[in-house]
């Protein structure tokens, strides 16, 4: 089975449609340059600005007269998440992702930078940078559709366990930078059996020292550089943490699990022309409209679609790349998928609720 394109689009004007996302794509690279490096250098410093004042917030409360320590407190742990969901969606995701190595600058580049989160920047770039960019949700080999814990889709096998499926997703919500720093060490195939003790250990060797040293850091230096305020800090730098997941949970899950996403089998993936990669990108993403401040604080990822078709592009330049795409979609026919974030995240929770009962895929066409 090949991907199933729009009815009306032929094979000539699908590589014209691919020549197009090509053309736009080289336009926009040819024009980075001052503008983009200002702008990363930006969230940078602002990343760092956020850390500090949270942090110096956080211990600075415990001092305060009485009725100020509660408002002190949610003030410095809000200013300590800012500092980590940036770092991580706008930060590290994007420079990660190679977006500015054409800079030169050591401290932004895709191949040594590492963020404050527990997984590794390494394995984030094979199982995120590769497996997922080229495998967009192709069954089998795609392992962020449900990230093995969830059944999102009615491709994916069903069983018993599912039906607690609206419970642990939100476990898995709250914990989700543990459980993006766990995937790659795949315990699953350790619990059937394909996966010996020893290689298990070396798989999470890694992930375990990056682990420890993001534990020690905020839950033991710098609570015991607050002195007095050890519990207030610690307590912050908790909360703060669940924030950057929850809200990094809620950005991928928006981009990637509304009801018009579309998953494909291994099949589509035979002679997949780059045209047909364009479209598989697009048909099986999802954007959120909003303004500025959405667009920075979701690292540019409300433009999931257009981060799905240029991954190595600066995100700061998706918001107009999305108004090319959008249009050569609508001249070709092509479904663009884009909604608020409460409607795309509602039908998110819907796929959570009906998935974790027996469904049957829909049959394909040969």
């Amino acid at each position: 089975m090949r991907l199933s394109v729009p009815p009306q689009l032929s094979p000539e004007q699908l590589e014209r449609f691919g020549a197009e996302i090509d053309a736009l794509r080289a336009r926009t690279v040819a024009q980075l340059g001052e503008r983009d490096a200002r702008y990363i250098r930006a969230v940078f410093a602002a990343v760092r600005y956020f850390e500090a004042a949270g942090r110096i917030v956080l211990m600075a409360s415990f001092f305060l007269p009485k009725g100020w320590l509660l408002p002190a407190w949610v003030a410095g742990v809000l200013m300590l998440a800012l500092s980590k969901i940036l770092d991580n969606m706008e930060l590290g995701h994007n420079v990660i992702h190679g977006q500015f190595d054409w800079m030169g600058d050591k401290h932004l580049n895709g191949k040594s930078f590492e963020w404050d989160i527990m997984g590794t920047s390494a394995n984030w770039r094979k199982t995120h940078n590769y497996r997922h960019h080229t495998y967009t949700n192709v069954h089998g080999m795609d392992e962020d559709i449900g990230y093995g814990v969830l059944r999102l889709f009615p491709q994916q096998r069903w069983n018993a366990g599912y039906l607690l499926q609206p419970f642990y997703a939100v476990i898995f919500a709250l914990l989700f930078e543990w459980g993006v720093a766990m995937q790659d060490v795949r315990l699953g195939r350790w619990f059937k059996g394909r996966m010996t003790g020893r290689q298990l250990a070396a798989q999470f060797a890694p992930v375990g020292r990056k682990m420890r040293r993001q534990l020690i850091k905020d839950y033991l230096v710098f609570p015991l550089l607050a002195g007095p305020a050890w519990l207030a800090v610690l307590s912050g730098n908790a909360v703060a943490n669940v924030l950057r997941s929850l809200w990094t949970y809620t950005v991928i899950f928006c981009g990637h699990f509304t009801a018009d996403v579309q998953t494909f089998p291994k099949s589509v993936l035979r002679g997949e022309s780059r045209a047909h990669w364009y479209l598989r990108q697009i048909l099986g993403s999802s954007n959120l409209s909003g303004g500025k401040l959405l667009h920075i604080l979701t690292g540019n990822l409300s433009h999931q679609i257009e981060h799905h078709l240029f991954p190595d592009v600066p995100a700061n330049r998706y918001g107009e790349m999305a108004v090319a795409v959008r249009d050569i979609c609508a001249r070709y026919g092509v479904h663009y998928n884009t909604g608020s974030m409460v409607g795309q995240f509602s039908q998110v929770v819907w796929r959570i609720l009906r998935h974790a009962f027996p469904s049957q895929p829909p049959r394909q066409a040969a």
